[in-house]
């Protein structure tokens, strides 16, 4: 990791500049793989599994048999700790419902407003390096809460065909039935467009690497939604001489093993710590199953140390992280300046991974800065708010000489005639 001091504003920007994204070359792969998928459907899904995942499949759909099969394949540990993991975000996700609004807003003028589930939606689920079951929950527990009426699942599969057992397992606990051995652009594709066996969806979720999150962004040309922005994972520590610093390290850590393009930051008032922090990292990193992913994603990363607080937080707000930990001594004044982040994480034993995995909130988030104008995914990501108003004559009479006036002056002249023609028949019939 870089270690800057007291860096200049001017200079954030490029000094904390994410790994670059190479748009336009990916959108050259991107783009002829969803004209194959919307041309060929399951035959060119079956060949790209062959080409990029080098399996060649009978069929896309993962079967009853497999499903069932999946139970006894992770241990019992596992199991436990998934369903405590679901009842957990179940409960959270539960309680952010909101009953249907109604209010009279003048007599005989009453405006309603009420969440509807979106009817199709997609979830696509990382299973290369990481198999990440733990996002079969994050957006199959809120899509269920919601009411959605048909949830797809999308994942690739391995040399041998196969779905992890524990995406297989967890789908199937949350409810979810329809499950496709699908990855990458092509995933994205079949959900835009529909083919023999991938139903096509109202929107998409989910996380994965550049071609999936160009693909998301390729799919909203069509007429499909998408959760966000997502790509590759990032987290800030915000931490002081108060916290531990073997803590900070295996927080930093836990993000750069995501992968190569992942990012990490560390900010901080004291150069001692960050250089203990530092130290940390190297030892920690030794034990790691994925330490050359982290060691990579590491080149993209920087210490800080920012000794005015103030500007400390000015810094985090600019980058605006997709997950940030505050580990500093006065931790509820630094929580209440912040307004750009997608999830934060407060004290020293809140670990980051405790909410990509069991502590209730959604891992869904938004990275790349775009925690400045999205929300990470929650239970209305799954939901439209629909409004709805009904008008008595009483309430006509009232209302509609102002929609008359307004109407005329921007010269919509048929505007104006609905209503004029409505308060002429009340006139007329004397109501």
């Amino acid at each position: 990791m870089k270690l800057l001091v007291n860096p200049s504003p001017e200079k954030w920007k490029k000094q904390l500049a994410r790994p670059v994204q190479k748009t336009k070359e990916i959108n050259k792969i991107v783009k002829p793989i969803f004209e194959k998928v919307e041309k060929n459907g399951d035959k060119a899904l079956k060949k790209f599994a062959q080409e990029y995942d080098h399996v060649s499949l009978d069929s896309l759909l993962a079967t009853s048999e497999e499903i069932k099969a999946a139970k006894d394949q992770i241990s019992k540990e596992l199991k436990e700790a998934i369903k405590t993991a679901k009842a957990n975000i179940e409960k959270f996700h539960a309680a952010q419902a909101s009953p249907e609004l109604i209010e009279e807003v003048m007599p005989g003028v009453v405006c309603r407003r009420k969440s509807v589930a979106i009817q199709r939606v997609g979830l696509y689920i990382p299973g290369g390096t990481a198999p990440l079951f733990s996002t079969v929950l994050m957006l199959g527990v809120p899509a269920k809460i919601a009411g959605c009426k048909e949830v797809v699942l999308c994942t690739p599969p391995n040399r041998e065909g196969k779905i992890h057992p524990a995406i297989l397992y967890t789908a199937d606990l949350v409810g979810i039935t329809k499950i496709v051995k699908v990855g990458g652009a092509q995933a994205v594709a079949a959900l835009t467009f529909g083919t023999e066996s991938v139903p096509q969806v109202d929107k998409i979720f989910g996380p994965g690497n550049q071609y999936v999150t160009a693909a998301k962004q390729f799919a909203t040309k069509y007429g499909v939604a998408i959760d966000m922005p997502a790509g590759p994972s990032e987290v800030l520590v915000y931490a002081d001489e108060s916290a531990v610093p073997a803590f900070v390290a295996s927080d930093l850590l836990s993000q750069a093993e995501h992968g190569v393009d992942s990012q990490v930051v560390l900010v901080t008032p004291s150069e001692k710590f960050a250089k203990k922090v530092l130290k940390e990292i190297d030892v920690q990193l030794e034990d790691l199953s994925r330490k050359d992913i982290a060691f990579k994603a590491l080149q993209n990363s920087t210490a800080v140390v920012m000794e005015d607080q103030k500007t400390a937080l000015e810094l985090i707000n600019d980058y605006a992280p997709e997950h940030l930990i505050i580990a500093v001594e006065n931790e509820e004044e630094a929580v209440e300046a912040i307004y750009n982040a997608g999830s934060v994480f407060i004290g020293n034993f809140t670990p980051e991974s405790a909410g990509d995995y069991a502590s209730g909130t959604n891992h869904t988030l938004p990275t790349y800065g775009y925690a400045r104008n999205y929300s990470g995914v929650s239970l209305d990501s799954f939901l439209k708010k629909m409004t709805y108003q009904k008008i008595t004559p009483e309430g006509l009479k009232t209302l509609g000489p102002v929609v008359e006036v307004m109407a005329a002056n921007e010269q919509l002249d048929a505007h104006k005639n609905a209503v004029t023609i409505r308060l002429n028949y009340l006139k007329e019939n004397k109501k």
